[in-house]
């Protein structure tokens, strides 16, 4: 209900509560993804219902939900992370009409027409990221990143990642398995993974290295613990909150633009 000072009540936008229906697709279930979902169904309130899906980074699954949609659905919100298949997912987001898609999180090579877009830039902000903490790198020869073989994450972070040890002529490695690495002085570590940070700081805990001078420690996406652990855990993080609300805000607004998501790096003891 709405009010206005001397005309008295009214029900606001009917029509479009009735209307709205969204089928939201994620990769998978994690503390982010809850927040991005969280900020999402709070910005819409009860102007949409919501059919929320996931398909656990598998391509065959993604596609049979995608395929078998039903024609009822006034928005579809997708994430698009996959183990393996994913180099033809643009032809089955393209089955989608286009004044009703929105990629959220990534933007997929091939997708065509005009569509909503609420992305991260990976390559861009992994660079951008670590030249802002460049004075505190440099106390460090080499820089490791823990990606494992066998992901779902973008190509992208590695190619920012090698652009940037390229152009301030660091030595740098790919770490595909954590639990096999000798931890070094001199050593700054990025980590993308909850599970193989753990791993990560117990390996460094049984050795005598200092984090933040003998070895550096940068993790992706924050969470609480990471302002606690190591007195402080440095840390690259997009915005979920904000990603998860202008999804919310192209739906209402009917828009296709696309939305780049600024990344932050947060400087911890642990660089």
């Amino acid at each position: 209900m709405g009010s206005v000072p001397g005309k008295g009540y009214f029900v606001k936008n009917i029509e479009v509560k009735q209307q709205l229906k969204i089928f939201l697709l994620f990769n998978k279930l994690s503390y982010h993804k809850k927040i991005i979902y969280d900020a999402f169904v709070s910005y819409l309130g009860d102007m949409a219902s919501v059919d929320f899906y996931i398909y656990n980074n598998d391509f065959d699954f993604f596609k049979r939900l995608i395929l078998n949609k039903k024609d009822d659905y006034t928005h579809y919100v997708i994430i698009p992370h996959f183990l393996d298949g994913g180099e033809s997912a643009h032809e089955i987001i393209n089955t989608i009409p286009k004044n009703r898609l929105i990629l959220l999180d990534k933007l997929v090579n091939g997708v065509d027409g005009e569509y909503g877009a609420v992305y991260e830039n990976f390559e861009k902000d992994i660079y951008d990221a670590l030249e802002q903490a460049l004075s505190r790198l440099e106390k460090y020869h080499t820089l490791k990143i823990i990606f494992p073989e066998y992901t779902y994450h973008p190509q992208e972070i590695l190619k920012g990642f090698y652009r940037f040890c390229r152009q301030y002529a660091f030595n740098y490695k790919v770490v595909h398995d954590i639990a096999n690495e000798t931890i070094l002085e001199g050593v700054a570590y990025i980590n993308l993974m909850e599970n193989d940070l753990v791993i990560l700081i117990e390996k460094i805990l049984a050795t005598k290295l200092k984090v933040g001078k003998n070895v550096g420690v940068v993790s992706y996406n924050e969470t609480p613990l990471k302002k606690i652990i190591l007195n402080g855990i440095t840390n690259i993080s997009t915005d979920f909150h904000m990603m998860g609300e202008k999804t919310a805000k192209l739906i209402l607004e009917q828009s296709a633009e696309h939305v780049e998501i600024p990344f932050s790096l947060t400087i911890r003891s642990s660089l």
